[in-house]
């Protein structure tokens, strides 16, 4: 395992953000979602493209916080330009099941 410095942490903005809107990705590679996922401002709306179709229906999304990164460069995904990276954790069968607050939070609250 690589080690980081307190500093290059601190350059990651991990923030908290609303999924309001999910739209299936048929041309992904690997099944997919595109989620618009609200960060509150100055952020506003940002699209991720997020491979969780196995635990997740489209449905159950909507309305869930989730923790994003937020200030990663923009990524060509196919054909829609992800702007944030959307994180969870692999099981052992592949799944993803995604990093999520425990309480009320505001969107767009950063990790500290």
């Amino acid at each position: 395992m690589n080690t980081i410095t307190w500093d290059d942490f601190q350059q990651v903005e991990m923030r908290i953000g609303t999924i309001v809107e999910v739209n299936d990705f048929p041309k992904a590679r690997k099944p997919a979602y595109i989620l618009h996922v609200d960060f509150g401002e100055p952020l506003g709306v940002k699209k991720s493209s997020a491979q969780i179709t196995d635990l997740y229906t489209k449905e159950e999304l909507i309305g869930k916080k989730v923790v994003a990164v937020t200030n990663f460069p923009a990524k060509q995904i196919g054909p829609i330009m992800s702007e944030c990276l959307v994180t969870g954790f692999h099981r052992e069968d592949g799944a993803v099941v995604l990093a999520v607050p425990d309480k009320e939070i505001k969107n767009g609250a950063r990790l500290a």
